[in-house]
């Protein structure tokens, strides 16, 4: 499995390498402290895996991924762990390492990264449908929230409401960024500030939905696509 390490520290590249002794079939080709340098050497060669690091002196790793047009598959190492949310929103990111590295953490890595898949983008990734769960960073924690148990989620501006049944999560996000997390068969947008779980509805009369004892607004375009889904009589 052919490799390269961009990571602008030195001492950050030299323990990814030396982590990387114990896996005889990886290939360290080349490592760079520059982005830049690794884009052009991406032009005439190709990798497997790029492991990763998010802060760059000239552009940021997520930065760097949008320059590939067919990007490998990509482990990110870093000491942030702010952005792990936001690095599964690409296909070709399969796992997020923070920084002191683990051998055991990075082993497991590896597998991931030694199991052969299609071809990746740095298109975001679609919902699916068997997605059980999702995590939110919260006061730089990742919580994870089942999704079956969202019945309700609600635009307030940055920022959005996640109501499960048992507790309410505010996460600094958007509406369409987590209607992309969540499996379309099950949700569904009904105002330009609400996503509903379909099968949460206690009833629907003219223009409005009743969840929970909240009352959600529905446009003419919604009810028509909810009609469609619900197993109606």
């Amino acid at each position: 499995m052919k490799c390269i390490i961009i990571d602008y520290d030195e001492i950050s590249r030299l323990i990814v390498r030396q982590l990387c002794v114990n896996f005889q079939h990886i290939q360290i080709l080349k490592e760079f402290s520059d982005a830049i340098d690794a884009v052009k050497y991406l032009n005439d060669n190709s990798v497997d895996v790029i492991f990763l690091d998010i802060y760059m002196p000239t552009f940021s790793g997520f930065d760097f991924i949008k320059t590939l047009k067919t990007p490998p598959k990509i482990i990110i190492t870093t000491s942030d762990r702010n952005f792990a949310l936001k690095a599964f929103e690409y296909h070709c990111i399969i796992d997020y390492l923070v920084k002191p590295i683990s051998k055991q953490r990075f082993s497991k890595a590896i597998e991931k990264a030694s199991v052969d898949e299609e071809p990746h983008t740095n298109e975001p990734k679609a919902p699916l449908d068997h997605f059980e769960y999702l995590y939110v960073s919260l006061d730089r924690r990742l919580i994870k929230i089942d999704i079956p148990k969202i019945y309700l989620v609600e635009a307030n501006g940055d920022y959005i409401n996640i109501r499960t049944v048992k507790k309410n999560y505010v996460v600094h996000s958007t509406l369409k960024k987590i209607e992309e997390k969540l499996p379309p068969n099950t949700f569904l947008k009904v105002y330009r500030s609400f996503i509903i779980n379909i099968s949460e509805i206690e009833d629907i009369e003219d223009n409005s939905i009743l969840i929970k004892k909240r009352v959600i607004p529905m446009n003419r375009g919604s009810k028509k696509e909810l009609m469609k889904r619900i197993n109606l009589l």
